[in-house]
């Protein structure tokens, strides 16, 4: 599965903006303090946490502690420390470096999933007033189609009502995919390569069900974003149902 861009980008930003930083301080270092440039190296180090990943953070610390020993204590140019309290301000700039990337990282990914989670909620809540208020069950459908598409990145989606035949690959209530009466590692091969069955149901009985097209090579959502599609389907599902019969388009 291909790496996001914002990650290869991150991953990129450890390795060289240390290394431009170091050089920038070169003709600092005899002016200021060791614990200075450390600290400058540090900034770095966060911000770069902040935009990528926890890996790319450590990578960050790594790179700004080794281009630190390199440019910034005696013997300069040299994978060398004389003195031991560079010795020391080396290995803190590696361990607080760390320790703040991991806490960047983790803030990024709480506010990721807190805003998440509210859109999800919003959707849901969106859905279930227009069924409870007696929507056409076409309005729900195209309302659904179209979250659909939004929160699992998809390329397309249609309905097809009352149908399911043949043997897609199937998005199950639980968020997991089966492919074939198999399991479907989403984690380790993405997307199945063909068009996916999300069934929409009420009591067990299945009306009709979603065809979902992911963009090749897309990463598949969360299993929590999964899980809302599901939900999402199930108030198709309540529509269709409350509705009675409904002709084909």
């Amino acid at each position: 599965m291909r790496m996001p861009l914002r990650d290869r980008i991150a991953l990129a930003a450890a390795l060289l903006a240390p290394l431009v930083i170091a050089l920038v301080l070169v003709p600092f270092r005899t002016h200021m303090t060791s614990a200075n440039l450390a600290l400058i190296l540090v900034v770095v180090v966060v911000a770069v946490a902040a935009l990528g990943s926890r890996a790319a953070g450590v990578l960050a610390a790594l790179s700004a502690a080794a281009w630190f020993d390199f440019f910034l204590t005696r013997p300069y140019q040299r994978f060398t420390i004389s003195h031991g309290d560079d010795i020391t301000t080396t290995l803190l700039l590696l361990a607080v470096g760390v320790a703040v990337s991991q806490l960047a990282a983790r803030a990024r990914t709480l506010k990721l999933v807190t805003v998440t989670d509210a859109a999800h909620l919003a959707r849901i809540h969106d859905t279930a007033s227009l069924v409870q208020a007696g929507a056409s069950p076409y309005a729900v459908v195209d309302q659904v189609r179209q979250q659909l598409v939004e929160i699992l990145g998809l390329r397309s989606c249609r309905f097809e009502h009352g149908t399911l035949l043949g043997r897609h690959p199937r998005l199950d209530q639980d968020g997991s995919v089966t492919a074939g009466r198999v399991p479907w590692d989403l984690e380790k091969d993405g997307w199945p390569g063909e068009e996916i069955e999300l069934r929409a149901q009420v009591g067990g009985r299945y009306l009709g069900r979603f065809m979902l097209l992911p963009e090749p090579g897309a990463a598949p959502p969360s299993l929590q974003t999964r899980l809302v599609a599901v939900s999402l389907a199930d108030h198709v599902g309540a529509a269709l149902d409350t509705a009675g019969p409904v002709l084909d388009r």
